[in-house]
């Protein structure tokens, strides 16, 4: 078995991976019905599908041609502003109140970010309760 078929192998290996990965990640934001859960399946298994199928394609222009670096590049940005778009986006999903507020904390008033403070610097109390509002 020659390195060339053994890389075939691995790469239709990683396509696979990649497409399920990407299909659960397409059906889980149609599916899922809250804007939270539905942050986790484009973010998470689209990431790891997307890596999946740029591993294939460096794996290929590795073997097959002349390599590049330029997926590694992609690859690493997708990994870096994937969480800090979902990190983003969850704070404004908090801060809008389109979603349950967590529980409130043991700590002291000043920690969140959900926060509100007066005029006067004083933290405003914040009714809660567990029923998202409407958009």
């Amino acid at each position: 078995m020659t390195i060339e078929i053994l890389a075939t192998y691995t790469i239709a290996l990683l396509l696979l991976i990649g497409t399920i990965f990407t299909l659960v990640a397409a059906i889980g934001l149609l599916k899922l019905n809250d804007p939270m859960t539905r942050l986790h399946a484009p973010t998470k298994a689209g990431t790891v599908g997307i890596g999946a199928f740029l591993m294939a394609s460096i794996l290929q222009s590795y073997t097959f041609g002349e390599g590049s670096f330029h997926e590694l590049l992609i690859m690493a940005f997708l990994f870096v502003t994937a969480p800090v778009s979902a990190n983003f986006m969850a704070k404004v999903s908090l801060h809008r109140g389109a979603c349950a507020l967590p529980p409130p904390t043991p700590q002291d008033e000043t920690w969140s970010t959900l926060n509100h403070f007066d005029h006067d610097g004083e933290v405003e109390e914040v009714a809660r309760d567990d029923k998202p509002n409407p958009v």
